[in-house]
């Protein structure tokens, strides 16, 4: 079975190039937010395999997003998504407990290999 994952980014072109890529190796999207309250409630609601985070988001950012995420289900896997030069919030997300980051702008091997790597 495909594994499935939760995308979180305020930007929708965003979410658009990672669903892309991720569908195209056969991933199923379970669900998409556009802020870290909407992600987590939706991690409750959907249990994906993986969760690709934005860290710059309204109303909640993804380390907090996280964080709350990681409290609800200890095993959940999440790779975070930065812009250039967040190399401080992204050892934030990794002290958080996120299992990989990627950098934006995407490179599609780049994303790939962090999903399986976080995978297994």
């Amino acid at each position: 079975m495909a594994s499935s994952v939760l995308i979180v980014d305020d930007a929708s072109f965003m979410r658009m190039m990672i669903k892309d890529i991720l569908e195209k190796n056969h991933f199923v999207i379970a669900g998409e937010a556009e802020n870290g309250k909407e992600a987590v409630g939706k991690y409750k609601e959907l249990n994906p395999a993986l969760v690709t985070m934005d860290i710059t988001m309204p109303e909640m950012d993804g380390i907090q997003a996280l964080k709350e995420i990681l409290a609800f289900d200890a095993q959940a896997k999440v790779i975070m998504c930065s812009a250039m030069g967040q190399q401080a919030m992204v050892i934030d997300a990794i002290q958080a407990g996120a299992k990989d980051f990627v950098v934006k702008p995407f490179q599609a091997d780049r994303v790939l290999d962090a999903v399986h790597k976080t995978l297994g």
